[in-house]
């Protein structure tokens, strides 16, 4: 394979030791590529099982269509892992742990049960990044050019910072990506709102936030890990290079070997989360009528869904001075509010009340999600999203509200995320595979930078193991918490803040180019995405007029 080639070939400008000196066997190259083709089929017959279950015939045009987006995101997936697997593997690599060869193939497979075993929490937390009208029109000219624009963006630069053996965040990447399109939609807009009406920006501030502190929590806990561990385990093997080729202690590479799992496990289950997300937004965008709506969901869930929204319809009732709102116009106030980040109007909960009882008449006189038909799904998908994400918003400052009212609406939030927010399971699958494939590709350039360009010295086994728990410690807290984190930020200043503990000096000239990729991915991955979003725009509204 051409990719294999160029992994072979990526060495030449790095030291090769003999660490690297290995050739894939060609039945690992047929495996790999039987997996690849094998994800890729399975994810055409899904949709086309899906679409037809539901009713749904999709053109010959759409499918294709759909198909290339799908192939894009997978691909962002892919990339993500190979550029990403450096963060796992190159501490056993350095400390003679795992064979190079055998250590990827072992993180490619956690990877793998990471992304199996993730909640989906993270992935919906990206696409609320997004413009109100864009999630709501998702199909459209323009949510079609916003999900190709931000993809394309973050797999050029990915790419980019990997040529040039730079650790680079994919989090921080596909977030600016997205930050960029909602930006560059909003200026593209008509209208008195300003550029920046079309980004949520307290949902950014919280995402932004993770990001910014990933290097800084790296540094210091591994630094203070293995300074704690200097004083309490007096085994000065731990803290010196290894010795040739030698593996270290038994129970050592045992703690090693458990790092690299841990580190590669939790970067399944958080970074594989973003590319499910995008892959939702294409699928409801392609077939809304298969998956805008969960339609897997009991019909026994609908008398509870009826009651929750009844309680939580009470308490906006309550609050919306008795003003009676249409529910057309119901609509059109809470995208604004949505947009404005402002819900402390009694217009607003007025709608939210108008709206919500729509909704539930609707959901109960269909029976379930499930018997939704196929022209009213959009409507229903919208709906739910509108009144789900107005709720969370006015409920950010809960002081307003009695514990009881508080609770209606969480377990209202509760039934309306189960109706929407979902993952299927083949898009499980196919986002593993691709992952876990990825981590097996391309991966020697970052290794390199990791293992031998931060510190002025070589890896001890103390610092491959302080490092790497730190990093699977912190991602996996942030998965619980539905924050996407950046495994790369974090590890690479873990093994800085290692290297520092253990009295060794750090190479200034790698750690400027690791600020530097670090500052400047997010303005170069919205200028990215905002620019690719702008000319796609421009060239569909160009063919319609010709």
């Amino acid at each position: 394979m051409a990719t294999l080639a160029l992994d072979q070939a990526s060495t030449a400008e790095t030291p090769r030791t003999s660490r690297f000196d290995y050739k894939p066997h060609p039945l690992a190259k047929l495996l790999f590529a039987a997996l690849l083709v094998g994800g890729m089929a399975y994810a055409g017959w899904s949709v086309l099982a899906d679409t037809r279950g539901v009713g749904e015939e999709m053109a010959l045009g759409v499918f294709a269509f759909l198909a290339l987006a799908l192939l894009i995101a997978l691909g962002f997936e892919f990339v993500n892992g190979f550029h990403d697997t450096a963060n796992a593997v190159a501490t056993v690599i350095y400390t003679n742990s795992m064979p190079a060869h055998f250590a990827v193939v072992w993180s490619g497979f956690f990877n793998f049960l990471g992304v199996m075993f993730s909640s989906g929490a993270v992935a919906y937390s990206i696409i609320t990044l997004l413009p109100v009208d864009l999630i709501l029109n998702v199909g459209s000219a323009s949510g079609f050019a916003m999900i190709f624009a931000l993809l394309l963006a973050a797999v050029l630069w990915n790419l980019a910072t990997w040529y040039v053996g730079l650790p680079n965040s994919s989090s921080h990447t596909l977030i600016g990506s997205v930050l960029g399109v909602g930006f560059a939609n909003q200026l593209l807009q008509a209208g008195s709102r300003g550029g920046t009406a079309g980004v949520d920006w307290s949902q950014a501030q919280k995402v932004l936030t993770g990001l910014w502190m990933a290097p800084l929590i790296g540094f210091g806990a591994a630094l203070l890990l293995l300074f704690v561990m200097r004083m309490l385990v007096r085994r000065p093997e731990l803290y010196k290079a290894p010795d040739g080729d030698a593996p270290p202690p038994r129970g050592v590479r045992a703690l090693l070997i458990f790092t690299c799992t841990a580190v590669s496990f939790s970067h399944g289950s958080n970074d594989g989360q973003k590319g499910m997300g995008l892959i939702m937004l294409i699928l409801i965008g392609c077939a809304p009528t298969a998956y805008a709506l969960n339609r897997t969901l009991p019909t026994s869930a609908t008398p509870a869904f009826v009651q929750t929204a009844n309680t939580a319809t009470a308490a906006f009732d309550a609050r919306s001075g008795g003003i009676d709102m249409p529910a057309d116009q119901a609509r059109t106030t809470l995208t604004s509010a949505l947009q404005q980040r402002r819900t402390d109007n009694p217009l607003v909960y007025a709608a939210l009340d108008s709206l919500s009882t729509d909704l539930t008449q609707r959901v109960a006189s269909y029976g379930s999600l499930s018997k939704v038909p196929a022209e009213a799904t959009s409507n229903v998908r919208n709906d739910m999203y509108l009144v789900l994400d107005t709720t969370k918003l006015a409920t950010k400052k809960p002081d307003g509200f009695r514990p009881d009212e508080l609770k209606a609406i969480k377990d209202y939030q509760s039934s309306l995320e189960a109706g929407t927010r979902f993952i299927p399971l083949w898009v499980k699958v196919v986002v593993a595979i691709a992952l876990g494939l990825g981590t097996m590709i391309g991966w020697k350039r970052i290794v390199v930078t990791v293992g031998e360009r931060i510190g002025k010295q070589h890896m001890t086994y103390g610092m491959g193991a302080t490092a790497e728990l730190v990093a699977a410690a912190t991602i996996l807290s942030a998965d619980r918490f539905g924050l996407p984190v950046s495994t790369t930020h974090i590890l690479s200043s873990g093994v800085a803040g290692a290297a520092v503990a253990n009295g060794q000096g750090l190479q200034k000239r790698t750690i400027a180019q690791l600020a530097a990729a670090w500052l400047l991915t997010l303005p170069a991955a919205m200028l990215l995405s905002g620019g690719l979003y702008w000319l796609m725009l421009n060239a569909v509204r160009f063919f319609q007029l010709g």
